[in-house]
Parts: structure tokens; sequence; C-alpha cells
């Protein structure tokens, strides 16, 4: 399957999220309430719902998008390059509707897809999720409803590790460690985006995490390949 993947028809893809609002009392009653359902399946007896919003987040129904990364793999003179953009602010809808406009012409093209780790059951759902929240029309390669599992353009690291084993879940650091690719030392991880989000108001900081973490994904897929790494320092940041 990989040998007739093209790497330059991939677009990279991570997302960082965040709780709808800073607080768990910001939210409406109502979702107050349906967060409190919402919450006991997983919170221990002696936490309150208000004590487990910061995982709020992760659902897509309580959370939303602040940050998504995008990088495709290009060749320069021989060389790989890793050309970056990231769609990142306060402001959801913008920063959706404009990653949606980018999405429509990359994949223009039959031959493209996308590619993130745990894509197909994170990134990819939680963007078209909160898309039609916001009333934006979904990009093509989104909408996949009544669509064949062939005709879906959707590559994700992790499910091609499983080899049809779906017992476990195994982490893009972990993958990084074992096939000894190098990652730049972070000063934050996931579980800090909601607090540099919400208390340092901090989205340039955010979208430079996230631009790593797509880095870290296509050298995965490269090793998967069986294919060289791109240099670190070919990395290129392309501004908004």
């Amino acid at each position: 399957m990989l040998d007739g993947i093209k790497i330059e028809d991939l677009l990279f893809i991570d997302i960082e999220t965040v709780s709808g609002e800073p607080e768990f009392e910001k939210n409406s009653p109502k979702l107050q309430e349906l967060w409190e359902k919402k919450s006991n399946y997983f919170r221990d007896d002696d936490e309150t719902a208000s004590d487990v919003y910061a995982r709020a987040g992760i659902y897509s129904e309580f959370g939303k998008v602040v940050c998504i990364s995008t990088g495709v793999i290009v060749r320069i003179g021989g060389e790989k390059h890793f050309k970056v953009k990231s769609y990142y602010g306060h402001d959801e809808k913008k920063l959706l509707a404009e990653f949606g406009e980018m999405l429509d012409r990359f994949c223009s093209k039959p031959t493209k897809n996308l590619c993130a780790h745990n894509g197909k059951e994170f990134d990819f759902p939680y963007i078209a999720r909160r898309m039609l929240i916001n009333g934006l029309k979904l990009p093509k390669a989104l909408d996949i409803a009544g669509k064949k599992p062939w005709e879906i353009k959707f590559v994700d690291t992790m499910e091609l590790w499983k080899f049809g084993d779906y017992k476990n879940y195994t982490s893009l650091a972990l993958l990084c460690e074992v096939f000894n690719i190098q990652t730049p030392k972070d000063d934050i991880d996931g579980s800090m985006v909601g607090h540099v989000y919400w208390q340092e108001n901090d989205v340039e900081r955010i979208a430079i995490y996230c631009e790593k973490d797509i880095l870290a994904t296509a050298q995965l897929f490269l090793r998967y390949k069986g294919e060289d790494l791109i240099p670190q320092e070919n990395m290129e940041r392309v501004s908004n």
C-alpha cells in the first residue's frame, strides 16, 4: 500500500484543541448539565464535573479548535524539505474556513491524501464536527458520508502501525523513540495547551508546538516507507 503513495501527495495535519470556555461555570446551564452527564463516565467518585473540565477540549461538542498545522514534503535539488503552514487564533470559524478553502484546493487532484497520527479517531472527525457546528460547509475530503472505504482520503500513521491489531494505542512520541526520530525538546506538551491558551493567551506558542508534531508525523511516515528523513534545518514555516 505505501509504495503506491507518493510523499509529495500527502498533507500532514495535526490539531490543538481546548475547552470551549476557560471555566466550567462559564458554560450555559444546559451545557453544564450535559457535561455533568458526559464526564460521569470517566471522572472519579470524589471529582466534580468542574474538576475534570480541562478534559472537555478532547470532545468536539464541548471544545474548540485553536490551531490546525499542515505540512507538505517537497524536493528541492534532490533533498527533502518540509513546508509548514498553521491556521490558528481565537476565531475558530475563521481558521476553520481558511483551512477548508486550502483543503479543497489541495485535494483537487485524486492522488492527494490527508495524513495524521490517530487522525481517523481524532483530528479528521473533530475538524468536521466543529465545521458543522460553526455553520461551515465541509470540504470534499472531509465529507465522507456514503463513501466507500477506498474513496476516503485518510492516511493514519497510528492505524498503519497496528497491522490489523486494534487492541492498543501507540503514541507518536513512543514511535519516534523506537524509530530513532529526533524531535525538538518542547517547553509544553499536550496536557498544557489549555493552560497556555486560556491563562497565557499564547496561541503562537501552541502553533509552534503543533508544527513540531506534524514534522514528527511526516518523519514517521518516511520511516514506514524506508526513506531518508527530512533534515531538521529543512523545515520551513510559511507565514499566514
